[in-house]
């Protein structure tokens, strides 16, 4: 009948077929956000490239996973292109949005993400002059990119954004890794650098980036654990943005053994020795604390969806930062020959792996299927995130 309510599926299809017709209504509230299906999907590559056990069914996995993450960053570049040229009121607001502004961190992490992945596993299929000018020109602009989010959101948070302590949530996180993917990334770089200050400098520069990231997340995590302490419920759609703590964490481990295993490509002597030292010292305590962030995160989201977790982008914070603890444990096991780093990374792997598929089927669901993500009230993470629930 005329007045009959259509079935929502059929009602996104619709949508969908619409925006087919009209390619551009698609991108119409395409936001940074979207840059998270990259570095989720980007790190199952590069996590997979460092495991400390290889084997050639792994490597494969891994090279399909980095060209898939080439593939989305292709496609969503030109969208947020078209996004720009024909809604650019709808992306000008965006760095306005109190929530949606700390994901302009999502776009340079997904640069340095696909780079990084070039240089371990493209060069297998470009060669490795390619993959290394490619490698370099995704590391320079995510860093670029990246060092203007961490001053320009949290400038905008100081100056503009309407929040209060009720409001902290993972999010206000993401503009200030990025630095810390660089300083990671940056140190595969080292090796095919000049030899002499140009080393030496990028590898100060590095560590540079290290403290900046991990200061500013030493700051807003006390605020994330207070937000939960004090003001409780927290609203289900922001609950998936818990596990973006663990972004810095395990980025962090990451990048102080990857520093220190190739810092004798700069320094020498005593300087190298502590630099070296230094990725187990501080790597281990910190995987401590992550393992607690872990736990406490997997146990709210398990109580959360008992009463209904609903889907959005923000669930790709399942992927990447449980990614970085990948990597991060990695780089444990090879400064340490430690077997329970091995194990340990081979476990969170497989559950980084399963993850991305929950999450990567339910984003083409709400994409492809249902049209829901392309929504207007899709297009925020977690928008919730500022209110607790009643």
């Amino acid at each position: 009948m005329l007045g009959e309510a259509r079935p929502p599926k059929v009602l996104g299809r619709r949508r969908v077929l619409r925006g087919l017709e009209r390619p551009s209504e698609l991108f119409a509230n395409l936001g940074p956000n979207w840059f998270a299906t990259i570095m989720g999907t980007g790190v199952i590559a590069t996590a997979g490239a460092t495991l400390p056990t290889q084997f050639p069914a792994l490597h494969a996995v891994a090279t399909l996973f980095w060209a898939a993450a080439s593939l989305l960053l292709i496609l969503l570049a030109a969208s947020t292109l078209v996004h720009w040229i024909r809604h650019r009121d709808t992306a000008r607001s965006h760095h306005r949005h109190p929530v949606m502004a700390h994901f302009y961190g999502a776009p340079p992490m997904a640069l340095l993400t696909v780079g990084a992945g070039t240089l371990l596993l493209g060069k297998d299929v470009l060669g490795e002059r390619l993959a290394l000018g490619i490698d370099a020109v995704l590391w320079a602009l995510g860093t670029l990119l990246g060092l203007a989010s961490a001053f320009a959101v949290p400038y905008l948070q100081f100056t503009r954004h309407q929040v209060t302590a009720a409001d902290a949530f993972g999010g206000w996180l993401m503009p200030v890794v990025p630095p810390m993917v660089s300083a990671s990334t940056g140190a595969l770089l080292l090796p095919y650098l000049p030899a002499g200050d140009t080393r030496t400098g990028m590898l100060m520069a590095c560590y540079a980036m290290f403290g900046l990231s991990l200061l500013a997340s030493l700051l807003i995590i006390p605020l994330v654990w207070q937000r939960l302490a004090v003001h409780k419920n927290l609203a289900a759609a922001a609950v998936p943005t818990l596990w973006i703590v663990l972004g810095p964490l395990g980025q962090s481990i990451t990048a102080a053994n990857l520093l220190g295993a190739n810092a004798r490509f700069a320094v020498s002597g005593t300087l190298l020795h502590a630099l070296e030292a230094f990725g187990v010292l501080y790597g281990v305590p910190v995987l401590g604390f992550a393992l607690l962030w872990a736990a406490l995160a997997a146990a709210i989201t398990l109580r959360t969806a008992r009463s209904g977790l609903p889907f959005s982008l923000a669930w790709w914070s399942f992927t990447f930062p449980v990614g970085t603890c990948v990597t991060g444990l990695s780089g444990l096991a090879a400064h340490t020959g430690l077997g329970a780093f091995k194990a340990m990374a081979a476990v969170a792997y497989v559950l980084l792996v399963g993850a991305w598929l929950v999450v990567a089927v339910r984003t083409f669901r709400g994409s492809v299927l249902e049209g829901t993500l392309f929504e207007g009230t899709g297009a925020v993470p977690a928008a919730a995130a500022s209110t607790a629930d009643a």
